[in-house]
């Protein structure tokens, strides 16, 4: 069978990889789920609408933590990464990502901070699902914040020009009650 539009979802070894597929899914988008470690040109197919990274358990500063081919950021198609994804996309970059004091897990309050895309129709103020050891500190040029939390000053970024966004949060999981939205906003605007 042969799709017209797809997108591929990188899995940095997080839990959820099935899950945010099944979510694109229910948004009526074929997807499919790759690991990390293929080249580009693997996961830049025909007709590829967009590429989703996943979270993971990994710190990007770990001496073996997963990465990607650097090219996939060369291809012009939207990226969002989610979490770990978002930590990956600031440093290969140029952004850095260290270990804050303080950490969040579980449900926290997000604030939007200017206006993107991925944001349309969400809430100024919304509940997010938060679960990382590590936060952008200083995001790569061309990006602008675009949340941000009690704890997490960066927890949300974006390039709009090179439709690249970042999130810190699991849009995926039910605890994110606005996740859907954010999903459906990168998938179809």
């Amino acid at each position: 069978m042969k799709h017209q539009e797809i997108v591929i979802i990188v899995d940095f070894g997080g839990q959820y990889a099935q899950l945010i597929a099944r979510r694109v899914r229910e948004c009526g988008v074929y997807c499919e789920i790759l690991p990390y470690n293929k080249p580009a040109s693997e996961i830049l197919v025909p007709n590829l609408k967009g590429i989703i990274f996943s979270g993971g358990p990994s710190s990007v500063n770990a001496e073996n933590a997963p990465q990607i081919d650097p090219d996939v950021f060369k291809a012009g198609v939207p990226i969002l990464g989610i979490c770990y994804g978002m930590q990956l996309m600031a440093k290969t970059l140029g952004g850095e990502v260290v270990k804050p004091k303080a950490h969040e897990y579980g449900h926290t309050e997000f604030f939007r901070d200017g206006s993107s895309a991925l944001f349309e129709g969400v809430s100024e103020k919304t509940a997010v699902w938060m679960s990382h050891g590590d936060s952008v500190t200083d995001m790569p040029a061309g990006f602008g914040l675009t949340g941000h939390t009690a704890l997490t000053p960066t927890a949300a970024m974006a390039d709009e020009a090179r439709r690249f966004f970042g999130v810190q949060f699991h849009p995926e999981v039910v605890h994110t009650p606005e996740g859907t939205t954010m999903l459906k906003n990168f998938l179809f605007k």
